[in-house]
């Protein structure tokens, strides 16, 4: 049986990625809102209410997750760009996950956010330069962390939530 906590696998770097890779990586980032709004489109509330594993978050919570989590991504890129190695702040995911705007926040608005937010970091992504892929921040739990690594983990990162929602859907049969 497959582990629902990870429908596409957990998360591995084979080290610095190809140009080739990259790229691919790139489309997975900028291809996620889309992914995601397609994922949750026409669910119910009730089904936006349903975890999507036992234990797990709900649909609506996973939602809410990404733009949370890709605009800290987002943040720690550009303070790797614009200072040396900084140290950023980790964030309590699964408590942002039981805060109000997570449990009650209509989708649309953090689809939206999603959007724009990716539209601005992939903007910035393809503006970089070879050299700036193995600049770092520096993570308190991980150490440190370059925006190549970044890249691929949020790449991972996009997909897995969205594989969380249709495979669910799947299970389902919604």
């Amino acid at each position: 049986m497959t582990d629902l906590r990870y429908p596409i696998g957990k998360f591995t770097y084979e080290g610095p990625p190809t140009p080739e890779q990259r790229q691919e990586f790139l489309q997975h980032i900028e291809q996620a809102p889309a992914r995601l709004r397609a994922a949750v489109k026409g669910l119910s509330e009730q089904q936006l209410d349903t975890p999507y594993r036992p234990e797990g978050w709900t649909v609506r919570q996973v939602a809410h997750h990404v733009p949370d989590s890709h605009l800290n991504a987002y943040v720690r890129f550009k303070l790797a760009l614009t200072e040396d190695e900084p140290t950023i702040k980790p964030y309590a995911e699964d408590r942002w996950a039981q805060l109000a705007d997570s449990q009650s926040t209509p989708l649309e608005v953090s689809l939206a956010l999603l959007d724009s937010l990716h539209t601005r970091w992939v903007h910035l992504l393809r503006s970089l330069k070879s050299a700036d892929w193995k600049r770092n921040f520096l993570h308190p739990e991980m150490g440190a962390v370059s925006l190549e690594k970044s890249l691929a983990l949020y790449s991972w990162h996009g997909q897995h939530h969205v594989a969380h929602v249709t495979e669910l859907r799947k299970r389902m049969g919604w």
